[in-house]
């Protein structure tokens, strides 16, 4: 029994020694094809194992890292900086203002025609309210009786001297007939004219907005009601003419020349 257990034992340890040496076999010819097919040669082999591994870097090795590290460095600066250049959003931002001024520049244009088309359409309304206007003042001048001249200076003023009395009496301007009268004919003037305005402008002196001023006459003033009419009635003859038309009353009321000439020339056929 011993015999056979010797035996036995003996045949066990030669059957491990075979397999340990198929496996490495296998294993040898597994690393050999690896490395052939990564083209590598025997050296290569050789160099396979732990002490190529753990063999420290040369100072030639260190250096072309760090120059490798320091390329890569640069490369990804001029990547960002490349990048930077093409950034668009600039671009999409002057589009857009660009944009945004010609709409504005449309806009204008439009609200500028829409106001040059409504001028229009006022001027043209103007115009024709002017023409009504002025062929309705001429057929009321029609009616205003024409001042007869050739009577001469004296039939002249005793005439008008009555007549304006008659017309301001009771007023601030009461008794100034003879003075209306003769400055009518010294200035060659419709003796009613003066004494009408007086009316439209003050209530015939009875609300002056300056002293002795009864015909909103710019901004004088006087110390008596013969130097003030005087100065009036001259006053019409150089910048007025003769008496009153429309286009007189827009001159001296622009503001409101249709209620100024239909009062005034009112007022001028009841002297």
């Amino acid at each position: 029994m011993a015999d056979i257990r010797y035996k036995q034992r003996k045949s066990s340890i030669v059957a491990k020694v075979a397999a340990v040496g198929c496996a490495s076999i296998v294993l040898a010819g597994c690393i050999g094809f690896g490395i052939a097919s990564a083209g590598g040669s025997a050296q290569e082999v050789d160099a396979f194992g732990i002490d190529a591994m753990s063999a420290p870097a040369s100072d030639a090795d260190s250096t072309t890292f760090a120059q490798s590290a320091s390329d890569s460095s640069a490369r990804e600066a001029t990547v960002l900086v490349s990048t930077a250049k093409r950034d668009i959003s600039k671009g999409i931002q002057a589009i857009e203002e660009q944009e945004e001024a010609e709409r504005r520049a449309a806009e204008e244009a439009a609200r500028a025609e829409e106001a040059a088309r409504v001028a229009a359409a006022e001027a043209a309304k103007a115009e024709q309210q002017a023409k009504a206007a002025q062929d309705s003042a001429a057929s009321a001048l029609a009616s205003l009786p024409d001042v007869d001249f050739s009577v001469g200076k004296e039939a002249f003023i005793a005439e008008w001297t009555q007549r304006i009395d008659a017309y301001l009496a009771g007023s601030p301007l009461a008794g100034q007939g003879v003075t209306f009268a003769t400055a009518a004919w010294d200035n060659g003037v419709d003796p009613r004219w003066s004494p009408a305005i007086s009316n439209t402008e003050s209530s015939k002196g009875a609300h002056c907005f300056l002293p002795y001023n009864a015909w909103g006459w710019g901004d004088r003033s006087w110390s008596n009601w013969e130097d003030a009419i005087n100065a009036h009635v001259a006053g019409l003859a150089q910048g007025y003419g003769y008496s009153i038309t429309y286009a007189n009353a827009a001159k001296y009321c622009p503001p409101n020349t249709d209620h100024w000439f239909n009062a005034t020339l009112g007022q001028m056929q009841m002297i």
